[in-house]
């Protein structure tokens, strides 16, 4: 295998305008297409963690007696998610850095391995599917969700916005990922060597004037402030001044009275 393949640049990173939206979620509202498999004394890990808010709600979840283990490949933000664990009061959850290529547990340890909005950022989303797959007990669930941002829609039509969207695609598949993996997660974890998959959709809809605003606020600044906004203009994609275009547009959308943005989120619950 490509060691190059394997390994894919997190386009967004962990600038404060990132984990503004990683920090909004929840288990229901960006897990509930896992939350009914979930039962007092499971086993969960939590691919991807981000600053943990998903993985205590897991934990929640899984209690009493259940164990969750978040993991995530940067040192920083598995520092942040552990900290927030311990401000909820949360036992029985643990957190560590990880690959999800080369997860540093077992087979079979874990009733459940969910990722979220991990897949499309991984340079062989079926090796990563094999490698949650090896660590699930024989019987359990992988569950993974992502975005894609071919689906992603809005209104008021915006020049602005589509080229944003053309931008950030051509980034993403640039630093090795998929920003379009929510259509693909039944391929490829059919690639993976899944047998019993259910897919599904469900969408994030920010429909209010408040929830545009915070949108297009966090979008407008990850365009010209996150890591994001370097590998654009170091790769050659955009300069500052397209950026700050782009950022002025998201603005301008976000303001506008009838700002309506939807996400779709491709979901697959596979049985090991």
């Amino acid at each position: 295998m490509d060691a190059a393949k394997e390994t894919a640049v997190y386009t967004h990173g962990h600038h404060e305008s990132v984990l503004r939206s990683h920090r909004w979620r929840t288990a229901e509202n960006s897990a509930a297409y896992l939350i009914g498999e979930l039962r007092p004394g499971m086993s969960v890990l939590d691919v991807g963690c981000g600053p943990g808010t998903i993985t205590a709600d897991l934990a929640e979840r899984v209690a009493p007696g259940g164990r969750v283990t978040g993991v995530d490949a940067a040192a920083g933000i598995v520092d942040q998610a552990r900290r927030y664990a311990a401000e909820r009061g949360l036992t029985g959850v643990e957190f560590a850095t990880a690959d999800v290529h080369a997860l540093d547990f077992p087979d079979d340890s874990f009733d459940v391995v969910h990722a979220h909005q991990v897949l499309q950022h991984v340079g062989d989303p079926v090796r990563a599917l094999r490698e949650m797959r090896r660590v699930c007990r024989p019987g359990g669930i992988v569950a993974a969700r992502d975005a894609d941002y071919a689906a992603m829609t809005w209104y008021p039509a915006t020049p602005g916005l589509d080229a944003w969207l053309s931008l950030y695609r051509r980034v993403a598949r640039a630093n090795g990922g998929e920003p379009d993996a929510g259509r693909r997660l039944r391929a490829w974890a059919r690639d993976a060597g899944f047998t019993e998959v259910a897919s599904s959709a469900t969408s994030w809809c920010y429909a209010t004037p408040e929830e545009a605003a915070w949108w297009s606020s966090l979008w407008a600044d990850r365009t010209t402030a996150s890591a994001y906004a370097d590998t654009a203009t170091r790769g050659g994609h955009a300069t500052p001044a397209e950026l700050a275009s782009l950022a002025a547009a998201w603005r301008a959308w976000g303001a506008d009275p009838d700002a309506w943005f939807s996400v779709l989120n491709g979901e697959v619950l596979c049985r090991a």
